[in-house]
């Protein structure tokens, strides 16, 4: 019985360095062999992600209130308070975590824009995948999808391209971000239903 929970304790406390190498190893790839000239267009992504996250609450519940339209203004508040949730989930957890940006870590790691705050997870991924999955919902058309996760997804790879961000704080970034979104639009529409 002690050696077997010996196993499970090593397995557990050497679970993120196994985990650090695919992660670290990815970043270096992209990072490394980047096209440096793309590098303004990827920091103006990185750069404009929190307006054009806000713009989509505020987009919904300005159309919502012109059209008169009260689902769409709920939906406005709902993507808001999910933009809201998400990046307060993302600070709290960049907090607790801590963990350095990758170029504190790694000298291979030459970054064109500087970020000292901690690393996981990625707050620009986190509010462009709310954004994006709040106006996917809201506005279920293959040509507002398409576009918006597109452009979630760029926010996420610039994220990387740029290396400052570990592939594992976009992914969580994504999660939190798009999960976040999906929520609180059941949580809306389960008060619709009650009324």
């Amino acid at each position: 019985m002690k050696s077997c929970l010996s196993l499970i304790f090593v397995f557990l406390f050497s679970l993120p360095v196994f985990a650090q190498n695919p992660d670290i190893n990815l970043l270096k790839n992209i990072h490394s062999n980047r096209n440096t000239h793309l590098d303004p267009l990827f920091e103006n992504f990185s750069h404009y992600t929190y307006p054009v996250s806000a713009a989509v609450p505020v987009g919904l519940l300005a159309a919502g209130l012109i059209k008169k339209d009260i689902t769409l203004q709920r939906q406005g508040l709902s993507s808001g308070i999910a933009l809201i949730t998400s990046l307060g989930i993302s600070y709290g957890l960049k907090k607790i975590v801590d963990r350095p940006r990758p170029a504190a870590t790694y000298t291979f790691i030459h970054p064109p824009i500087v970020e000292t705050d901690p690393s996981f997870p990625s707050g620009h991924t986190t509010a462009a995948f709310s954004a994006a999955t709040s106006l996917s919902l809201s506005v279920k058309k293959w040509y507002v999808v398409v576009p918006a996760y597109l452009w979630a997804g760029t926010v996420a790879y610039s994220r990387l391209h740029l290396g400052v961000h570990y592939p594992t704080d976009v992914l969580a970034g994504a999660v939190i971000g798009a999960g976040t979104a999906w929520a609180g639009h059941c949580i809306n529409r389960w008060l619709q239903k009650k009324r």
